[in-house]
């Protein structure tokens, strides 16, 4: 257990902290989206938004042959219109006015809900699935680790009461580890092995594929779906609001949240009307379809399978879109608490072999840390730098051809790379030194989000609409402080490099 501990925390923990990073990150992804998108920062409504107001983009989806056509409501945690299709390969994700119905300027930016939440299961790699399989490989490491660790650990219970903080650096290192490792056991595991659940259909299809024609079918079945294909010839749409207004009636009195249209401009299109689903934990939500052009209801969703239920309530419990602001909170510490394990879990690798690979001429140690560096603080101080650079470019900014979201997710990249060069460049002293670069990034985006918006800290505090603005520069803040105070005892730390490594496997077999 100590060997596979050793080396699976070794192999995997690199993309382990990217995934949990990302998905602390995910947690506020559409009061990251306000942040980096000011023209979002409105109020909600008083009364919901007319879909038959955005007619104008279900055209334009007609116009390129657009598969689906989509109209969300406003809701608290994102209070616009937003209007989803496909153009080709590019996804388009257009917002308006709630009350005007008037477009919105372009966002220029992918922000929290189309980068750093789809780098969280997917790690921007679509070819094959294959950042999807690459997750997977990493949550089985995960739920190895937990395992591992618990049986490997002697002295698990005690050591959970000990931190002892004035002890040396490898002493407190490893008493840090195993709080959090036994503090947010429960959580991890769950979090891994729901990971898991959410892509089981693609991970498993032998499932589905040895009982179904096809994954329509499947899902007729398991998660009482709709379906039917295209006439390939045109058709008319009905008043949408008067969908909406059936469905409302039908549902009695619930009020519709999304509008979802398939095949648009075609004769077999049909109306899918939807309900919220952030009430309840289950990711799913009622909804009827309705023929497009008569508006004769087609389906009505009814009971999912027992087996599919308990998939959706694994992957809402997983993704938290349902309303419990004390609740994201909680996922949100505890998603970086597990950051906090995994870099603890470097730091204890390293201290334990510093000091014997140079005495035996060994480059392991250099190359773990070149890579824990720039995996840690250096996809820290990339995120951070995509917020900032997102303050410095002008909307509609345009280089060579590349839009604004796409060099914003550039200068994430690049700022990465840097960070392992110059982890490999400055051994140890790198620790420190991008843990100031943080700190200084992660103020920097403060200042620039006032400077540019006008909508400072304490000004946010007092505005209802500005709470996620002020959220998110508080949590900035917060980074750039704990930044500091780690960059301030990992220098300690570097100042101790030539005393001896302190013999630690009497009290943990982590060493």
């Amino acid at each position: 257990m100590n060997l596979a501990h050793t080396w699976a925390g070794v192999v995997a923990a690199s993309l382990l902290f990217a995934i949990f990073w990302m998905g602390s990150l995910s947690v506020y992804d559409r009061e990251i989206d306000r942040w980096m998108a000011p023209m979002t920062r409105l109020a909600m409504p008083d009364q919901p938004a007319s879909f038959d107001a955005q007619r104008g983009s279900y055209d334009a989806a007609v116009k390129v042959g657009a598969r689906s056509w989509t109209m969300l409501q406003p809701s608290d945690r994102q209070p616009v219109v937003r209007v989803v299709y496909r153009d080709g390969d590019e996804a388009l994700s257009l917002y308006f006015d709630p009350v005007s119905g008037a477009a919105l300027p372009e966002q220029g930016t992918w922000a929290g809900t189309r980068f750093f939440f789809p780098f969280h299961y997917r790690l921007h790699l679509r070819a094959w699935d294959l950042g999807e399989w690459i997750v997977g490989a990493a949550a089985m490491a995960m739920l190895l680790l937990c395992v591992s660790g618990v049986i490997m650990h002697r002295k698990l219970i005690a050591d959970f009461f000990s931190l002892r903080t004035r002890e040396r650096t490898a002493r407190m290192t490893l008493d840090l580890h195993t709080v959090t490792g036994v503090l947010g056991l429960p959580f991890n595991f769950v979090i891994a092995l729901s990971g898991l659940t959410i892509l089981s259909i693609a991970f498993f299809p032998s499932g589905w594929k040895s009982s179904y024609p096809g994954k329509n079918a499947f899902n007729e079945d398991a998660y009482s779906a709709y379906s039917r294909p295209m006439a390939k010839k045109p058709g008319t749409l009905m008043p949408l609001d008067a969908l909406a207004a059936k469905a409302q009636q039908m549902w009695g009195g619930a009020a519709p949240s999304a509008i979802v249209v398939q095949h648009p401009g075609d004769a077999k299109a049909y109306v899918s009307v939807f309900q919220s689903f952030d009430r309840g934990i289950v990711r799913s939500a009622p909804a009827i379809q309705f023929d497009a052009a008569t508006g004769a209801v087609l389906h009505q969703s009814g009971e999912m399978k027992p087996i599919a239920y308990a998939q959706r309530f694994i992957s809402g419990m997983h993704q938290i879109q349902f309303r419990h602001w004390l609740l994201r909170a909680l996922y949100f510490a505890l998603g970086l608490s597990g950051c906090v394990l995994i870099f603890s879990g470097f730091q204890v690798w390293l201290q334990a072999r510093r000091r014997r690979h140079a005495a035996e001429g060994r480059s392991g140690v250099r190359v773990v840390e070149a890579i824990a560096v720039g995996s840690v603080t250096g996809i820290v101080m990339a995120s951070v730098g995509f917020m900032v650079i997102n303050r410095i470019l002008p909307l509609g900014i345009s280089v060579l051809g590349t839009p604004r979201y796409a060099l914003e997710i550039w200068t994430f990249y690049l700022v990465w790379l840097v960070s392992f060069a110059h982890a490999w460049w400055r051994p140890q002293a790198a620790w420190a030194e991008q843990c100031r670069a943080i700190a200084a990034l992660a103020v920097l985006a403060v200042i620039l989000n006032w400077v540019t918006t006008g909508d400072h800290l304490l000004r946010s505090l007092f505005v209802p609409r500005l709470w996620p603005v002020a959220g998110v520069d508080a949590g900035l803040l917060m980074l750039a402080f704990v930044a500091l105070a780690i960059g301030r005892w990992l220098s300690r730390a570097e100042r101790r490099v030539g005393a001896a490594v302190p013999d630690l496997s009497g009290a943990s077999s982590h060493a």
